[in-house]
């Protein structure tokens, strides 16, 4: 089974069909962590990643966004961390969005994702991002009041999803490969990992009251997740629904995609021909004639 053939299993193309109950967080399409299939798929992707990274800063004409969404203990920060590994972390931008700033509610929604994209030749990471005003705003409304929004009298929701797919498909226009991806942990997953945090005394800190808060809402969340993907998966920028409760899976899935993704840009490395290529064959001949 091929790295990308695993990925595509995962990427939503026909949005308006969409049900996140008909993805089980626990599927391994048959593999397995013991199977040696599963480190050598992960291995060559990771290695892939990293020589596409060099044609993508030398090519210098798109840059790569990653978007990862998940609820809380589902391994957005361990998945960089592994699929990442391999690749030159001068080129590569991770951002992390909490509560929003003052200064940030004096904008607009996109606006602090705005100031974060990556430029031509790299690559972003938003670990969370402008879906956050599509998820946990809409799980707490009251969040809105601090944003001071005038009244336009429709639906805010429908609103957003519609600046968000104008604001992916002007990304995708003009130079940046967006890849967005939910990573769906189970309900029962997550309070292992939470029981996990709690009793090894090196990963308490990891752990928050309020992710128990936040835990409660699991429906809402849930009900927020699929409406978003079904309003905003679309060819320019689509959603992969990736199965996380066996991180090594999440991985292959992720690590499959990008590789993939990267590789339909035919990216390729700037060719030095005419007067340049003289003048370095000059500097060829004068170096080998130098006496050690």
């Amino acid at each position: 089974m091929k790295l990308e053939s695993i990925a595509k299993r995962f990427r939503i193309d026909k949005p308006d069909k969409f049900r996140l109950s008909d993805h089980d967080p626990a599927e391994c399409c048959g593999l397995t962590l013991e199977k040696s299939d599963a480190k050598i798929m992960l291995a060559e992707g990771i290695e892939r990643l990293s020589a596409l990274q060099q044609k993508l800063y030398a090519d210098g004409r798109w840059s790569v966004l990653i978007v990862l969404q998940a609820m809380d203990a589902a391994g957005k920060d361990s998945l960089i961390k592994h699929v990442m590994s391999g690749i030159n972390p001068q080129g590569v931008d991770v951002h992390s969005f909490k509560q929003p700033s003052a200064e940030e509610l004096q904008h607009d929604f996109l606006w602090r994702c705005t100031q974060r994209l990556p430029a031509q030749g790299r690559i972003g990471i938003f670990n969370r991002s402008h879906y956050e005003e599509v998820l946990t705003v809409r799980v707490h409304p009251e969040f809105l009041a601090s944003q001071k929004l005038p009244d336009t009298g429709k639906d805010i929701w429908q609103q957003r999803f519609k600046d968000i797919r104008g604001f992916e498909r002007h990304l995708a226009r003009n130079g940046t490969l967006v890849l967005k991806f939910f990573l769906n942990v189970s309900r029962n997953e997550q309070r292992k990992r939470f029981l996990d945090r709690i009793e090894e005394p090196a990963k308490r800190w990891k752990f928050s009251m309020g992710d128990i808060a936040e835990r409660k809402l699991w429906p809402k969340y849930m009900s927020a997740y699929e409406d978003l993907i079904r309003e905003t998966s679309q060819a320019e920028a689509p959603w992969f629904v990736v199965p996380a409760d066996n991180k090594w899976f999440t991985r292959i899935v992720v690590a499959g995609a990008i590789v993939d993704a990267m590789e339909r840009l035919k990216l390729e490395f700037p060719k030095v021909t005419g007067g340049a290529l003289k003048e370095l064959n000059k500097v060829r001949d004068a170096l080998k004639a130098e006496k050690s």
